[in-house]
């Protein structure tokens, strides 16, 4: 069995869930989320991680009001097989 391990903190948000409320964005602490200039197929720009920085505080996931759109990975987490994350 091949583990993966996430290196570092890390902020998912789901393209196609986020309706670009903004309300993550405004709540991040450090400032490593911005809207995508691309739209979702509901015609939402969408939020997305920057890429770095990320501390893993869990306040965008709390802001969000759309259950599954984020999902915070601590450093050290182990993926299970059925995780895919990509940046």
């Amino acid at each position: 069995m091949n583990q993966k391990i996430v290196e570092n903190h890390l902020t998912i948000i789901q393209p196609e869930i986020c309706k670009g409320c903004g309300l993550c964005i405004s709540a991040c602490p450090q400032n490593v989320l911005k809207f995508h200039d691309k739209f979702n197929s509901k015609g939402y720009h969408y939020a997305y991680y920057v890429g770095e920085g990320c501390t893993g505080c869990n306040v965008c996931f709390y802001a969000c009001p759309e259950p599954e759109a984020v999902i915070v990975y601590k450093k050290g987490h182990v993926l299970q097989e059925n995780e895919e994350v990509t940046i």
